[in-house]
């Protein structure tokens, strides 16, 4: 009999038959940095690189060593289960388990970073989930995939696609048979243009994690950033299906709620509506359903994140109602989303702080900035591209999302890396212990609201 969580029929049950429903948080921003979660601009490759020529290599790698023990440790294991919830998403870059000079060769200090975390998590008893959030060449178009252009070449690339099968087989068989392990999420948002890749992507990735772990459930996720399930045909046994369900309310420019959003009425129906469409594969097959991410962005201003609150709210309700696992994204950044948030007076949030206001300014951030201050720049390129091509409609958002990640998100972000790096020119070791630590739980800010929210749908018991 397996020891480890199974699928069975609509439900994940434990080795006893009992039925779990799995509710908790994306560690975003921990193995695979996000440029909002953590205050750099760009993405994760380009700020390494560029803090290893300020800083040299070895006090670049101290400091970003040091931050990862200080952003997720036993503290904030035992605080995740104080407040009811059972799981945790680990999101990963690959770079953090392979070397792009060392193709294929595990790198177990990347393991090591895991083990931890995933250890912390059994002894509170949480159950995680690994997902590979960045894969080799890029699995979509964004800054998440830790991709510094916007084109996903994992999808173009045989041998980038080699490297996730090999790396696949290496984690699970590093954690077949634990039972803390819920299982494995291959790809994280897959986008892919014309899906004709996907499900043999996804047959090899299946195939060798099975051939090393029989038993630990897969989590596949649906093209276009984990929202059309066409792809799929009869489910596959033991595998979860599984949906990202961000409301445009809660988005940076979302509207009032219930009103307008991006030019879409949204209420409540409405996101039920949302959800029924997005989870439609997993109800006619009758497999279970997570949403994997979800989770409005927050503004500071009380009445519009009390709004996103009513928003997070009903989808938890819904979520609810259909018997739905879910993880809400995120549990620890500066201040956008996280359920705790670094202390705005912390050594990091000083010391970055002239980044994050010209950051905030040239709208750098696909989430959590708007485009207010560049529209002198951006408006005459979109009014050129629409006169001159009124029909190309670029995959997978269409115009004016390529013209902003070009302009906004590559040219206007990558500029800025340097300047963020020099910000820690000079740093003595203890500074770097310090400015980590500005991510330690006990030094943390709580989004108490928030929190208690979430503490009204997670499992009885």
């Amino acid at each position: 009999m397996a020891e480890v969580l199974q699928v069975r029929g609509s439900e994940l049950v434990t080795p006893d038959g009992e039925a779990v429903c799995l509710r908790g948080v994306g560690l975003g921003g921990w193995m695979n940095m996000e440029n909002f979660i953590t205050g750099f601009p760009g993405t994760e490759t380009a700020v390494r690189e560029e803090l290893a020529r300020t800083l040299g290599p070895e006090r670049a790698e101290l400091l970003l060593d040091r931050f990862l023990e200080a952003f997720f440790g036993p503290a904030d294991a035992a605080h995740l289960a104080s407040l009811g919830l059972n799981l945790v998403r680990l999101p990963v870059n690959y770079r953090h388990l392979e070397d792009d000079m060392r193709p294929c060769a595990p790198r177990e200090e990347g393991f090591r970073h895991l083990d931890l975390v995933i250890d912390a998590c059994a002894r509170e008893g949480i159950y995680t989930i690994i997902d590979l959030h960045a894969l080799p060449g890029g699995q979509s178009q964004e800054w998440h995939a830790d991709n510094g252009s916007h084109e996903a070449l994992f999808w173009r690339h045989r041998h980038f696609q080699d490297r996730a099968v090999n790396l696949w087989r290496a984690i699970a068989h590093r954690y077949r048979g634990h039972p803390w392990v819920a299982g494995y999420n291959p790809i994280n948002e897959p986008s892919h243009p014309d899906e004709s890749r996907i499900m043999a992507v996804y047959e090899r990735l299946v195939t060798a994690i099975r051939e090393v772990d029989p038993e630990h459930v897969v989590f596949l996720e649906g093209n276009r950033y984990s929202q059309d399930f066409g792809m799929f045909g009869e489910p596959w046994p033991n595998v979860v299906y599984t949906m990202h369900d961000y409301a445009l309310p809660g988005h940076v420019d979302g509207g009032p709620y219930p009103g307008v959003s991006r030019g879409e009425y949204v209420d409540r129906d409405a996101l039920e509506r949302t959800f029924l469409g997005r989870t439609r594969y997993m109800r006619d097959t009758g497999t279970p359903i997570w949403v994997g991410e979800f989770g409005p962005v927050y503004t500071g201003d009380p009445d519009r994140d009390e709004v996103r609150l009513q928003v997070l709210r009903d989808q938890l309700e819904i979520y609810e109602r259909y018997g739905a696992s879910w993880s809400i994204w995120t549990y620890k950044d500066i201040g956008l989303q996280g359920l705790v948030h670094a202390d705005p007076e912390s050594a990091w949030m000083r010391r970055i702080r002239p980044v994050l206001e010209r950051k905030t300014r040239l709208g750098v951030d696909r989430w959590g900035t708007l485009d207010t201050h560049v529209r002198e720049a951006l408006g005459p390129i979109e009014d050129l591209v629409a006169r001159e091509f009124p029909g190309y409609e670029p995959f997978p958002f269409g115009q004016r999302w390529l013209v902003h990640r070009l302009v906004r998100h590559v040219l206007l972000a990558g500029a800025l890396v340097p300047e963020f790096a020099r910000r820690f020119e000079g740093v003595t070791e203890p500074e770097i212990e310090e400015l980590a630590d500005s991510f330690r739980l006990e030094r943390c800010v709580h989004r108490t609201r928030l929190e208690s929210l979430l503490t009204r749908f997670v499992p009885a018991g």
